[in-house]
């Protein structure tokens, strides 16, 4: 009798002939660069675009994806893993038909929890991810036993960070971390708030000379986004920036947006393309 984790192999591989979604984690160092504000604003920037977008608030206990969108979202991840609703019944619709999950606290007792309930988990996933294009994880700040899963089963990493010193260094941190687990996770970098190009670029400048040198790897230089006073407006008013296409921020947001959706960079590693859920139920059972 096959076990359940041969049939999950196969339901993965039968999806319905569809490509499997490109799968990104938002990450940062420390918390206050602007990480979910841009995981939201870049999200719907994808699904304006036409893509079927999918965000997921894995911000543990903070998650704030529905506030800066200005809804209250009806459930959380948390009435999943507490049996009240199905995967699919806790995605709520944001503006441009984006799909995202809200945050809460479910996460920490997932991971404690045993494999059955792993395996459902994943084998919801492998269901829900099929309807997608495009799967954005929005992490808490840092890293944690909880979330490292999530990170290493991605497809790309995209790091903010900001000019700040401490910003800089926490954000090497994370990739250090990351990398000591999979060296061949590309890394997109993001510098948030810039006040000019010149500090974006000496920003990009210092990473990627430590990263080059402490980890003998590469990072990607994805873009930069000015400190822009619309941002702090429209967080205000609970709305995204990236709707005020006058404002400087949404300008360059549209612009990574862009050169993202025509791979304008080089992503090179020398392991074959495995399925987001694949990988994830590898770590958790595993563990």
């Amino acid at each position: 009798m096959k076990d359940q984790a041969e049939m999950l192999r196969q339901r993965i591989q039968q999806m319905s002939g569809k490509p499997s979604p490109k799968t990104l984690a938002v990450v940062s160092g420390k918390g206050g660069v602007g990480k979910s504000n841009f995981s939201l604003n870049f999200s719907l920037s994808l699904a304006s675009r036409g893509y079927k977008v999918l965000l997921f608030d894995m911000d543990v206990g903070m998650g704030n994806i529905d506030i800066l969108i200005g809804q209250s979202a009806s459930y959380s991840i948390v009435d999943y893993f507490e049996g009240r609703k199905t995967l699919s019944e806790i995605v709520s619709t944001g503006p441009h038909g984006l799909h995202y999950v809200a945050g809460g606290t479910g996460l920490s007792h997932f991971v404690n929890m045993d494999k059955p309930v792993h395996m459902k988990f994943t084998e919801d996933l492998s269901h829900l991810f099929s309807d997608y294009e495009y799967i954005l994880f929005d992490m808490g700040a840092g890293a944690t036993k909880e979330t490292v899963p999530f990170i290493l089963s991605v497809d790309e990493v995209l790091v903010v960070t900001t000019p700040e010193p401490t910003s800089i260094t926490d954000a090497y941190a994370m990739m250090k971390h990351i990398h000591l687990h999979d060296s061949d996770l590309p890394f997109l970098l993001i510098v948030n708030r810039v006040h000019s190009d010149k500090e974006g670029m000496e920003t990009f400048k210092r990473l990627r000379t430590v990263v080059n040198r402490f980890l003998n790897r590469e990072i990607i230089e994805f873009g930069m986004i000015p400190d822009d006073r619309q941002v702090h407006q429209a967080v205000t008013k609970q709305t995204p920036f990236i709707f005020n296409e006058k404002a400087p921020a949404a300008k360059a947001l549209q612009q990574m947006t862009s050169r993202f959706e025509e791979r304008q960079f080089e992503v090179i590693s020398d392991k074959p393309k495995t399925h987001f859920v694949s990988k994830l139920k590898r770590f958790l059972f595993e563990r």
